[in-house]
């Protein structure tokens, strides 16, 4: 028994499936077998059971941009002395099943693997992207367009749609299997009966179960033409492989699936070089997942990204102006999360065109611009696969990419892939992150007369409060001046707003003036608290949370305000001790990092003692620290 890795070709008769079902995987193993340079770049050269045999196989696959080598021993699981899952016809070949098991590794376990698009194996063993066809709608060109993707190396993979879960796997009259992965490894013309009829060879992973319909195997067509042409095309008795008519082809798959190995490989001709940009995103609940356009309060929260279209396209048979473009967005690691029951989100993406004297530079669009604007583009469906593309044509300009999950509050990573003929600009639209903190000036002459009085009753003789007497203050005395009542000093956590408060002298103690501009902001950020509590419960959305800190002076970018609501919500909603103390550590922490930054450009160079300092007089369990009273 040996890994043959040294055989000129590795055959499609390796290919066998097992117990699991992941035929998805092995119709894309089988379309690989096509290509060499290819399969040598998932399994590399030189690995055998003989020479310099250490017990150990590497491969490599494409996971989201980068290629990752996986290492495994050689034990694969058997059953009574026989491979469980992928095996070869003879039983003799082990090079498939170290595939499968290394990917299994990628992906978790073996059980990761059961069920899935073949588009998922097309791309990790090349990093192309793929489109789908509905075969119930194909495009004129269809035979045209599978024939420049077998000469471009691609991989094509089909499938017949299921109707229930009984008809998963299930066998047809003519021995076709419904849900079940197929590969497509061929296309030819032949002369048939005076004609040219065109055919189309697919393999079925399981090694056998062929058609049995018309130019099957044992069929009468093969008969009536040429028999140099017969013995051309290699026909093999249940191999898995077989032929069919493309008319027949179209009447019975469902779907059609295609990985263009590269971004050239998307052209129709050859005047077109395609330029290549990704971007790697994330939906949190409550801060950045959405959800689609159903939900209009919540879909601009949605991680945005802007494409700017400058050049036309370069093809003389098209009149029309226009600049084509492909959008990929793919969620990344789902696989991974299975055995804790969550599988494929159900993605897609809706493009807006965004006119420039909308100003969106550096703005992360709200809802107000989504709720006046209709897309111009979108993904053809929302679907639970791992990606969903698009093929867009539209003319020059500037135009907003929102992905998103089909309901909001699901959470994952992505990464959008966007693909342009032409000369572009794509950009993350997101906040700068940027604070304005105003310097309240006052004076003991501003303060009314029965404040003092109060404070002078509060403070005691020395006219001066500290941290302990804060707390008492605030709960007992100022909250219950408050229309609102809100007893947010009342948790372990709450020590944020007294450890990020202190004198202008940098002392432990508020005077008067002092204790008057806390009263302010205080007040400040509990009317715009009242502002954002929509729907008048006491609490508020963190879907609003971006909003209500924007009202406050802070722009944060996507990932702070996830960082923001995982910190302060609970429940998709924020309540007004949360809300307060956040506000209290943002202006903390910008104004220690404004005390640093004296050029204000910025960004700063810290030594250790300066990282401890921002850290500890920041964090919520920390001693009284920044200038926050100014």
């Amino acid at each position: 028994h040996f890994l043959t890795l040294k055989k000129k070709t590795l055959l499609l008769t390796d290919i066998c499936q097992g117990a699991l079902g992941d035929c998805w995987l092995l119709a894309a193993i089988a379309s690989l077998t096509l290509n060499e340079k290819l399969l040598h770049r998932v399994v590399p050269h030189g690995q055998s059971f003989q020479d310099d045999y250490a017990g150990i196989f590497h491969f490599q696959f494409w996971q989201f941009g980068e290629w990752v080598d996986i290492v495994i021993d050689d034990r694969l699981p058997v059953k009574d002395g026989e491979l469980m899952f992928v095996h070869s016809a003879e039983g003799n070949e082990f090079w498939s099943a170290l595939i499968e098991k290394a990917y299994a590794k990628l992906n978790g376990s073996y059980e990761a693997l059961s069920g899935g698009s073949t588009t998922e194996g097309f791309e990790d063993f090349t990093g192309g992207v793929s489109e789908m066809y509905e075969l119930r709608k194909p495009p004129r060109d269809l035979y045209r367009i599978i024939s420049k993707a077998l000469e471009r190396g691609s991989l094509l993979g089909c499938s017949i749609d299921i109707t229930s879960t009984f008809d998963m796997e299930a066998v047809t009259f003519k021995k076709l299997v419904k849900g079940h992965a197929y590969s497509v490894t061929g296309l030819r013309q032949v002369n048939f009966r005076g004609d040219l009829e065109r055919l189309i060879r697919i393999r079925n992973p399981w090694g056998q179960v062929e058609w049995t319909g018309a130019w099957s195997d044992n069929s009468s067509e093969w008969d009536e033409i040429d028999p140099t042409e017969r013995e051309d095309l290699c026909l093999q008795m249940e191999d898995g492989e077989f032929w069919m008519s493309f008319k027949e082809f179209l009447r019975q798959f469902s779907r059609l699936e295609i990985c263009n190995l590269t971004p050239d490989a998307l052209s129709d001709d050859g005047l077109s070089h395609w330029n290549t940009i990704q971007f790697h995103g994330s939906w949190r609940r409550g801060s950045t997942a959405g959800g689609c356009r159903n939900h209009p309060n919540t879909f601009w929260i949605n991680p945005q990204y802007k494409i700017t279209l400058l050049e036309e396209d370069d093809d003389p048979e098209d009149d029309e102006v226009a600049c084509s473009f492909l959008v990929a967005l793919l969620q990344k690691d789902r696989r991974r999360y299975r055995r804790q029951g969550q599988d494929m989100h159900t993605i897609g993406f809706a493009v807006y065109e965004v006119r420039t004297e909308q100003g969106c530079q550096n703005v992360h669009l709200k809802k107000n611009f989504f709720l006046s604007h209709s897309s111009c583009a979108r993904s053809e469906t929302f679907i639970n696969l791992r990606e969903v593309s698009a093929r867009l044509r539209l003319p020059p300009g500037e135009y907003l990419i929102v992905p998103s999950t089909f309901e909001p509050s699901k959470e994952a990573d992505f990464v959008l892939r966007v693909f342009t003929e032409k000369q572009s600009e794509t950009e993350e639209l997101d906040d700068e992150i940027s604070a304005d903190l105003e310097e309240e000036e006052i004076t003991e002459d501003d303060i009314d007369d029965s404040f003092k009085s109060m404070f002078a009753q509060l403070a005691g003789e020395d006219m001066e409060i500290s941290v302990h007497e804060l707390r008492t203050i605030l709960n007992r005395v100022v909250l219950r001046r408050m229309t609102f009542i809100f007893l947010f000093l009342e948790h372990s956590y709450d020590q944020s707003i007294y450890s990020n408060v202190q004198s202008k002298d940098g002392s432990a103690r508020l005077g008067l003036v002092e204790f008057q501009i806390l009263w302010n902001k205080i007040r400040k950020w509990l009317v715009i608290y009242r502002q954002f509590d929509l729907d008048k419960s006491g609490t508020m959305s963190s879907y609003e949370m971006r909003l209500a800190v924007e009202s406050a002076g802070f722009k944060l970018n996507n990932r702070l305000n996830q960082i923001l609501v995982a910190r302060y919500a609970e429940n998709e909603v924020i309540d007004f001790d949360n809300f307060i103390c956040c506000l209290v550590k943002l202006e903390a922490m910008f104004r220690s990092f404004q005390q640093l930054d004296k050029e204000g450009s910025g960004e700063v160079e810290m030594n250790i003692t300066e990282v401890i300092y921002i850290i500890y007089h920041s964090s919520s369990h920390g001693t009284l620290s920044v200038l926050l009273i100014c």
